[in-house]
């Protein structure tokens, strides 16, 4: 493999493959609800931690502006010192505060230091003169600290714990995160269900679709009142009713023809048994003409019996009259009356006791076209062979019939081209020349769906020049 061809199978092999309509409506209801979640989530824990925290600062200034009206009280009427004070605020209960009082600090020497405040709301308080709060973290915990200037005396500073509020807000954290993994999961459930309900009409059309394809042309989608898959049903109503008519009218008019070529046909067939009756008698050119005609007659009594059968296809006029066939003894029958009688035949040991169920006459004009198709276009004797598919340790399922030529081939690009009507052009065309009207192959292939199986194209096992036709049939073991 070159260079360029063994980076662009890596290339193809690392791309991501698409994802199908459903997943992607999963996948948008998936995230449309994650976000949601998310944003909900964060936007109520926002507006709590900012209500809870308003409402503790506003607590710890209310209670704080107590305070220091009690310290002003005592520092006032009784000075040199703050010992007054201190014990004032420790006979309520105050634990974190500190006095700046005659230039120097006093406190309980608990938790809460002069370190501990920020010089920022030192300076506001102490040296601009004006109350102010700020939030720290003290320890291991976030406090609001409280500073309130005392004109002509000092200042006082309180340290409110938020741990409080921290748990309040915890537990809101948790209840926000399991709503949104519920809400998340309702998405998803809901994505389900939507996918499900949206994809429901692309199925039931390629549903349709595919029953049209299998010949089942009456096939049509029930009207809805959807106003968008009413657009939808209706065109592919119409697409299916034009398909129906054209097929019908392609049907009709190849029976039609075929039929009408018989009669003169019989009339020139029986013309040629009469010249060839007295063929001594006539002159040497006159032999020669009368042998391509009466080849060319042989030729078009092929065709006209081959677009006979198609049109019985086409009708769906074709009822097969099913049996239980010992494989390899039918091959040998159906090679022994065809147009190369002596054409080798190899059948694996296993597949002489392979029973095929299938129609005796069909199944062998499809032997019969494969051994015509490889003497007319395989360039010499052709071979068959009859294995079964199945390893040996598994019950038979499955045999395949080969039919190997020695010709030019079919290049792989053209291997499904030989199995339509009247195929032309390329290796298509090597495989169907003059001799044939390209529906030999075509036959092989709806005669062998029919019964269930599968034909295909593909080189020589050997390596050799040529083809080898595959039908893969099923098959059981014969019970000895």
């Amino acid at each position: 493999m070159s260079e360029g061809g063994w980076l662009r199978r890596l290339v193809n092999r690392s791309r991501p493959a698409a994802l199908g309509l459903r997943r992607r409506i999963l996948l948008i209801f998936t995230l449309g609800s994650l976000l949601l979640s998310v944003f909900l989530a964060t936007t109520t824990y926002g507006l709590t931690r900012s209500s809870l925290v308003s409402e503790r600062v506003d607590a710890a200034i209310s209670t704080s502006q107590r305070n220091a009206q009690g310290v002003e009280r005592d520092l006032r009427t009784n000075p040199p010192n703050a010992d007054p004070a201190t014990a004032s605020l420790e006979r309520i209960g105050v634990q974190d505060y500190l006095i700046w009082y005659a230039n120097r600090w006093t406190g309980p020497a608990a938790t809460f230091q002069n370190p501990d405040i920020p010089p920022s709301l030192v300076s506001r308080v102490i040296t601009d003169g004006t109350s102010a709060s700020q939030i720290i973290q003290l320890g291991d915990e976030l406090n609001v600290v409280v500073g309130w200037d005392i004109p002509r005396v000092g200042s006082y500073f309180e340290a409110f714990s938020l741990a409080e509020a921290n748990s309040t807000l915890s537990s809101v954290r948790l209840s926000l995160v399991l709503a949104a993994a519920i809400t998340t999961g309702l998405g998803i459930l809901l994505g389900v269900f939507a996918a499900r309900r949206a994809v429901r009409p692309v199925g039931t059309a390629a549903q349709a679709a595919s029953a049209i394809a299998g010949g089942r042309l009456d096939t049509r989608l029930e009207t809805t009142d959807d106003p968008d898959l009413r657009i939808l049903t209706e065109s592919f109503n119409d697409m299916a009713e034009a398909l129906q008519q054209r097929v019908e009218r392609d049907a009709r008019f190849a029976s039609d023809v075929s039929h009408e070529l018989r009669s003169p046909l019989m009339t020139l067939s029986a013309s040629v048994e009469v010249m060839q009756a007295r063929r001594e008698e006539l002159p040497e050119r006159a032999q020669a003409a009368l042998d391509l005609l009466a080849s060319d007659v042989i030729r078009f009594q092929g065709l006209v019996e081959d677009l006979l059968e198609i049109s019985r296809f086409d009708a769906g006029a074709i009822r097969l009259h099913m049996e239980e066939l010992l494989a390899a003894e039918f091959v040998r029958q159906a090679v022994a009356v065809s147009s190369l009688p002596d054409t080798p035949i190899t059948v694996a040991d296993r597949a002489e006791v392979a029973l095929i169920r299938g129609d005796r006459r069909r199944l062998a004009r499809v032997i019969a076209n494969l051994i015509d198709n490889a003497r007319a276009y395989g360039g010499g004797e052709p071979e068959v062979s009859i294995t079964v598919l199945n390893p040996d340790d598994e019950p038979m399922s499955h045999i395949l019939i080969a039919v190997e030529d020695h010709g030019p081939g079919v290049p792989e690009e053209e291997r499904d081209l030989v199995f339509e009507r009247f195929a032309r052009g390329g290796g298509a065309g090597r495989r169907t020349g003059s001799e044939g009207a390209g529906l030999g192959l075509s036959l092989v292939d709806e005669h062998v769906r029919m019964h269930g199986g599968r034909v295909w194209v593909e080189d020589r096992l050997d390596g050799g020049p040529g083809a080898r036709f595959v039908i893969e049939l099923m098959a059981s073991e014969l019970d000895e």
